[in-house]
């Protein structure tokens, strides 16, 4: 058995295709002075060529999976619009007389090396994205062919030192059975691909494989716990293919949960609602049974563009997912720009902590005519089903003040055009950073509801950067600090006699349901691929034992022990609960 890891969730058995490594042959001679002006424009159209492909690409992808994951390919074409990276190849040209595909080489060389000795993974996984872009451009700057995969075989397990999002998205998910790379983790573009492709994935084997994997080698890849097995031995295929079965058969009988009501054993009900980024998302959301949209992040109509999107575009968005919604809510995050989220045709300034910086809201406020267009979409799509507005980092009073008097200034416009909409339209904020949490009882009179977002909260509460290699394991959503923000936000919400919900990663953790039942939280709102299985988990539990677990949690004193019984309570379950379908 050797060990990676566990990146992206199934079981895979088959014969083993090994994808072939980049390989350049590159000119050696130096060029003459009168060629420097060719050998720009060769890289030029090079990039013209490799920018189009990509854009390409996404829009192919996106209908694929959906918009989120699609824009991994926006960070590609930002790579290869990076004033650094592009310097370095002109300068390398321009002062060492070098052909175009050397100075790409050279260029990619140095940025992949300086990214690599960086002690972060994330970082060292963005030098892949790097290779990917350099590689696109040196395959149009030799006119060299792709590495084309095996259409006409059995499906297969895809091996590769490292596997770039360019040559994942021509994959044909019926071929391919599994993912296993020498290299990277679990945060890599491929993996996210992967994930959103269903296609189980093993990453970093290179320091435990022992002797190469060969072209038609049999293999069982294990994406949960980051197991891979060379040429089985007959119990070994049994055991992994039981696993599959039952893997396959959970996911059947869970999907016959889609129309019953999140109820626990004694009674108590929780609203499930799902998070959503697109028009996609939304369908999937339906399919697997979600009561509401907790949380439409609509900063990615404005992504994959090159203008702001109209009123009309947008309220065309909001008003379709309305509809398909019914009776539910949908809860509509108005824009979150910043931090890790750009927009190509909206530069942002250069901080040293964006995160802190000016982002979501502060935009917002200070654009206050881009955030009226998107009011007024909003407010429009009220008219079609059970629309809210919710602010996100809201911070004061003043914020969300602010933000109000703008909205009452979008709702005159509709007024004077004649347009209906729902005058009594519920607003609410995120609850994502201290402050909020400390004044929450001051912002629960200013607000129709309160929404949770644990990932951001848990980030500013201990100053953790999860991203960051060096620190990552100190980000603990268990933490006591965070387990009392979230009884305090929820007190001041209850005390104010408005509902609260979670839209943050926890609510897809099937470990905090005593929390949010102890706390009383309304409802819990994520991504759609968790929906059925946060559902399954409520049907086989009782709220009296759940609140009993979470009152003791709340008395503890470190993460560890929270965890600890958490898991422990959680395990003792799993192995007990069923599917119940009435």
């Amino acid at each position: 058995m050797i060990q990676g890891i566990g990146a992206a969730s199934g079981v895979a058995i088959g014969k083993a295709f090994v994808l072939p490594s980049w390989e350049w042959d590159l000119p050696e001679s130096r060029m003459d002075t009168i060629d420097l002006a060719k050998e720009f424009e060769r890289l030029y159209e090079g990039i013209r060529t490799s920018r189009s492909e990509i854009e390409i690409i996404r829009d192919e992808f996106k209908e694929v999976v959906g918009e989120e994951e699609s824009n991994i390919f926006d960070a590609h074409l930002a790579i290869l619009e990076d004033p650094i990276f592009m310097n370095e190849i002109q300068g390398i040209i321009e002062r060492q007389y070098k052909a175009a595909e050397v100075a790409v080489k050279e260029a990619i060389d140095h940025f992949v090396t300086m990214f690599d000795l960086l002690d972060d993974e994330y970082m060292k996984e963005r030098a892949l994205d790097i290779k990917d872009v350099g590689n696109r451009l040196l395959k149009h700057l030799l006119g060299a062919p792709e590495i084309t995969l095996p259409e006409d075989t059995q499906p297969y397990i895809l091996v590769a030192k490292e596997l770039s999002p360019s040559q994942l998205v021509h994959l044909n998910p019926s071929h391919v059975l599994g993912i296993a790379t020498l290299v990277g983790g679990k945060t890599s573009h491929s993996v996210i691909m992967s994930r959103a492709l269903g296609i189980p994935f093993v990453s970093g084997l290179e320091n435990s494989l022992k002797t190469p994997i060969q072209t038609g080698d049999m293999m069982i890849i294990d994406g949960d716990e980051g197991h891979v097995f060379i040429d089985p031995n007959e119990s070994t295929i049994i055991h992994y293919s039981s696993r599959r079965v039952k893997q396959k058969k959970k996911k059947e009988q869970l999907e016959l949960l889609a129309s019953v009501e999140a109820v626990t054993k004694d009674g108590v009900q929780l609203n499930l609602s799902s998070n959503i980024s697109s028009v996609k998302e939304m369908d999937t959301a339906l399919k697997y049974g979600a009561v509401g949209v907790g949380l439409f992040r609509t900063e990615f109509i404005y992504m994959n563009r090159d203008t702001f999107p109209s009123e009309n575009e947008q309220f065309e968005v909001y008003r379709h997912v309305a509809e398909s919604m019914g009776n539910g809510s949908v809860v509509i995050r108005t824009l979150d720009i910043g931090g890790d989220k750009h927009l190509d045709y909206f530069p942002l300034p250069e901080e040293d902590n964006p995160y802190l910086g000016y982002r979501a809201i502060r935009i917002s406020l200070d654009r206050k005519e881009l955030f009226k267009t998107q009011l007024r979409a909003i407010l429009r799509s009220s008219h079609y089903g059970k629309v809210k507005i919710m602010y996100p980092m809201i911070s004061s009073v003043e914020e969300v003040r602010q933000a109000n008097e703008i909205l009452r200034e979008a709702m005159k416009e509709l007024d004077e055009r004649g347009i209906s909409y729902n005058h009594d339209i519920q607003v609410g904020i995120m609850i994502e950073v201290p402050a909020a949490v400390a004044i929450a009882d001051l912002l629960a009179e200013e607000s129709d509801f309160f929404s949770i977002g644990t990932n951001d909260l848990v980030q500013y509460v201990l100053a953790v950067d999860r991203m960051n290699e060096q620190i990552a394991h100190m980000y603990h959503p268990y933490h006591p600090a965070i387990l009392r923000m979230l009884r305090s936000t929820v007190e001041a919400a209850r005390n104010a006699g408005i509902p609260v919900s979670v839209c943050g990663e926890m609510a897809g953790d099937e470990r905090s349901i005593p929390l949010w039942i102890e706390l009383g939280v309304h409802e819990l709102s994520m991504s759609p691929e968790s929906l059925l299985r946060i559902k399954h988990r409520l049907l086989n539990t009782s709220a009296e034992e759940d609140k009993e677990v979470a009152r003791e949690c709340l008395q503890l004193r470190t993460s560890t022990e929270i965890e600890k019984l958490l898991n422990d309570y959680h395990d003792a379950h799993r192995s007990s609960i069923s599917i119940a379908v009435d």
